[in-house]
């Protein structure tokens, strides 16, 4: 149960309902700015003393949302002022050194130091230049920097200053050289004239018309010669990379291994344009956009360099089990003879970041194949300069799940030598533990759910998680025991609580919600069976409470594969005679919304609510592709998007027929973005089932779309155009009988207005009649005024209005 201690005004007006009142729902009631839902907080963190607790709040329907804190153990919601806010981006970017006694942070381009028991603060640089990236290394003794892409080491002790590296931007012509002395990584060679013919001459006809140039040119070449000729003291060592790009240049716990990657710049293939019609100025406005899919991908290099020895280290792709892997779709493509004859090459790799144990023995690098189908983490000691494979995780389809798509914050060291990270192996995101001494990983968490967050105890002895293990559409925290595995479920109440743990480790700040009631933030101490105590009550207002909303049925039905697809249900009080029915599609393909918490369509909850009200079963499912499942469901599209999610949504059909008697000749679909386009392939390739549909900001062609998401469900089309050909509605327009509504914002930067457009183009060529395309000239991917969302929630309840009730 929660505690609820609520102030004395809500008393006062919790019992007067809104004068307006929503019964009954409409479009227009329910699509107005949805601050008159009410103000839910959001994005809760700590103070680094852990005595406030900020987060974002509107409850005095403003623009935007504003910064609030609570003050332990005040606990009254504070709005903060304009200094408060300064102080707290410095703050919000501490480094701590290993023993939690004093932090780095950068601002307003300087690097300053704080004693955190004393609270002295040292400003270390005060430069016109811009510091930042500050960490604690050579073990704790110094604070290393950058400033202009170059490591600089301030030392606590002497107050000294060191320049660790010397990268210099441009060209250069030579490659990485052996030397010796400190690290320098130079790129730059420059000459007084150019390479080409041109310039060359132009100097020369310079020189031989003005005296005091060649005066002046003399001069200078004297004293440089001059300077060549004194002792030299002990040189930065060059590393030059001519025509490529340095990122991630950081250094070791100990002070002695400089690491950094290297980008070879290439094009990114053609960028779209997003022409802007309704404008200030009157004039039609180019939106440079995205490149689609396909584009050239760039690679990367990592290199380790040891001051101490003066060695530099690489991984060498060659090294790296299966590289050469080709993935197993390439079977549908029969090689020919001259193919065949060629010799398997390495796949492109990319580096991210890479994790040093406290005391810099030991450094893990997460490697990605570009075809995103591996991912490994290579072990590199210091002791003898070795890479080493520590884990791989091979996927047919490709790499991903909660706490895999990246690297930082999702993995780290308990210790010296024992390094944590999760993996999909089993079929769900796991928590696992590598010991480098003995080579051993066990899994510290098994079972069918997933692992959604991470977190080490300031004692290192136990994770703090947020798992689904309760139930798929659930999120609860615990505390597991690292040594023996043993989880404490630490929160209560049936919904999603999203949990930030107070930095002394006593106190969970929780924001919680339930299907029918948006976020609010409570307190809870660190313990089972504790009690939250709610500290914000705005998020819902009186009018919203006036309407008895309906809490969507979470079932689950099975699927024509035998899988059970988990999905929301609303039933009318009173069915409309014809018994219609109507499917919403949540977007972005992989994404929940048959759970037990507040949804993020919250308008569509609203919209289903209206078409209960008027007799609708409404259903929404968790198709294949959402998340939340494990990785069986998750690339349960790969290849084909518009197949198993699509028959997800006919076989949900099948059970509504069952189970209510709905008519099968009255059933419509409804959604966005990927919705929008299960929409229209309900429509195009299942005639029979769907009788009228509306595709909202739909994608038509996939070879239009952006590379990340769509590479790794359908490869790239030039390399498996047989996975785009069965994915794309445009291919399947000619089977439209039903009913269609196409909207779409005309200056979408996500899902372009091209898309729309297109199929516009193609179902006139076919000569249906039995269409409509509404355009929201300022609209981009997500809508942002009332009038568009009214006008666009207007048009699918006519259409269904008409064409399901006739």
């Amino acid at each position: 149960m929660y505690r609820v201690i609520l102030p004395l005004a809500l008393f006062l007006t919790s019992s007067i309902a809104a004068q307006t009142g929503l019964a009954p729902l409409s479009v227009e009631k329910i699509m107005r700015d949805p601050k008159w839902i009410g103000s839910s907080p959001s994005g809760a963190f700590w103070s680094r003393d852990g005595k406030k607790l900020w987060f974002l709040w509107n409850p005095e329907k403003e623009i935007s949302d504003s910064l609030y804190y609570i003050s332990l153990p005040g606990k009254i919601p504070v709005k903060a002022t304009a200094a408060e806010k300064t102080a707290l981006q410095d703050e919000g970017g501490y480094v701590y050194n290993h023993k939690r006694t004093a932090a780095v942070y950068a601002s307003k381009g300087d690097i300053y130091w704080t004693e955190l028991k004393s609270g002295r603060i040292q400003k270390i640089t005060s430069t016109t230049g811009q510091e930042s990236n500050p960490l604690f290394s050579f073990s704790g003794n110094k604070i290393v920097y950058t400033r202009e892409s170059n490591l600089y080491a301030w030392d606590i002790s002497s107050g000294l200053t060191e320049q660790l590296t010397n990268i210099k931007t441009g060209e250069s012509s030579a490659a990485p050289s052996s030397g010796s002395g400190r690290a320098g990584f130079t790129s730059a060679v420059s000459a007084t004239a150019g390479n080409n013919p041109q310039e060359q001459w132009l100097q020369k006809d310079q020189l031989a018309w003005f005296q005091v140039l060649r005066e002046r040119k003399e001069k200078k070449e004297k004293a440089e010669a001059y300077t060549r000729s004194l002792p030299k003291e002990k040189e930065m060592r060059s590393f030059p990379f001519e025509g490529r790009n340095i990122q991630g240049l950081s250094i070791s716990p100990d002070g002695r291994f400089i690491h950094f990657r290297v980008f070879r710049p290439v094009s990114s293939g053609k960028s779209t344009i997003v022409p802007s019609y309704v404008t200030e100025t009157g004039f039609t406005t180019d939106i440079t956009a995205r490149s689609k899919v396909g584009g050239p991908q760039a690679g990367s290099e990592l290199y380790i360099y040891d001051r101490d020895r003066d060695s530099l280290y690489t991984l060498k792709p060659d090294s790296i089990p299966g590289i050469r892997d080709l993935p197993d779709y390439v079977k549908d493509y029969p090689k020919t003879a001259e193919e065949k004859s060629k010799k398997p090459v390495n796949r492109g790799i990319s580096f991210g970041n890479v994790s040093w144990s406290p005391t810099g023995l030991y450094a893990i690098l997460e490697v990605r194949s570009l075809d995103n189908k591996d991912r490994w983490l290579m072990r590199f000691d210091t002791t003898g300069g070795r890479f080493s494979l520590l884990d791989r995780q091979r996927d047919e389809a490709w790499i991903g799940g909660p706490g895999i798509g990246g690297f930082r914050d999702v993995s780290g060291w308990v210790d010296e030598h024992r390094f944590w990270f999760r993996s999909e192996k089993t079929g769900y995101s796991h928590l696992y533990l590598t010991d480098m001494r003995t080579g051993e990983t066990r899994a510290l968490s098994s079972g069918n759910y997933e692992v959604q967050s991470a977190q080490l105890s300031l004692d290192k002895k136990f994770f703090y998680l947020s798992t689904n293990e309760v139930h798929p559409g659930e999120q609860h925290f615990y505390r597991l025991r690292i040594s023996d595995g043993q989880k404490e479920q630490l929160t209560r109440g049936t919904g999603a609580h999203q949990v930030s743990l107070s930095p002394d480790e006593k106190t969970l700040a929780i924001l919680y919600s339930t299907p029918t009631r948006p976020w609010e933030l409570y307190l809870q101490d660190n313990k089972a069976g504790a009690l939250p105590e709610q500290i914000t009550f705005r998020g819902r207002s009186d009018e919203f409470n006036s309407y008895p909303w309906r809490e969507p049925e979470l079932i689950r039905f099975t699927a024509r594969d035998g899988a059970g697809v988990y999905a929301r249900l609303y039933k009318p009080d009173k069915p409309h005679p014809g018994k219609p029915a109507v499917l919403f599609v949540h977007g972005a393909g992989y994404l929940q919304n048959a759970h037990k918490w507040w949804s993020s369509y919250f308008r569509e909850f609203m919209f289903n609510n209206l078409l209960a009200e008027n007799g609708y079963y409404v259903m929404d499912i968790d198709y294949r592709g959402s998340a939340g499942y494990g990785r069986d469901w998750r690339t349960g599209i790969y290849r084909h998007m518009g197949g198993k999610d699509l028959t997800d949504h006919v076989d949900a059909v099948q059970y509504l027929v069952k189970e209510f008697g709905v008519d099968p000749s009255r059933i419509g679909i409804y959604g966005g973005s990927y919705g929008g386009f299960i929409s229209l392939m309900a429509l195009f390739t299942e005639p029979d089932v769907f009788a009228a549909g509306a595709a909202l900001r739909p994608v038509t062609d996939w070879a239009n779309y952006n590379h990340g998401y769509t590479s790794n469900i359908l490869n790239e089309p030039f390399t498996d155009s047989i996975a785009y050909r069965r994915s794309s509605p445009l291919y399947f327009a000619e089977g439209l009988k039903g009913h269609l509504l196409i909207c779409h914002g005309m200056v979408d930067v996500n899902v372009h207005y091209q898309d729309a457009v297109k199929l516009a183009q193609r179902l006139i060529e076919l000569g249906k009649d039995n269409w409509e395309l509404a355009s929201y000239p300022l609209e981009d991917h997500g809508f942002v005024e009332p009038s568009s969302w009214t006008d666009e929630y207007k048009r699918i309840f006519k259409l269904f209005e008409r064409v399901l009730k006739r």
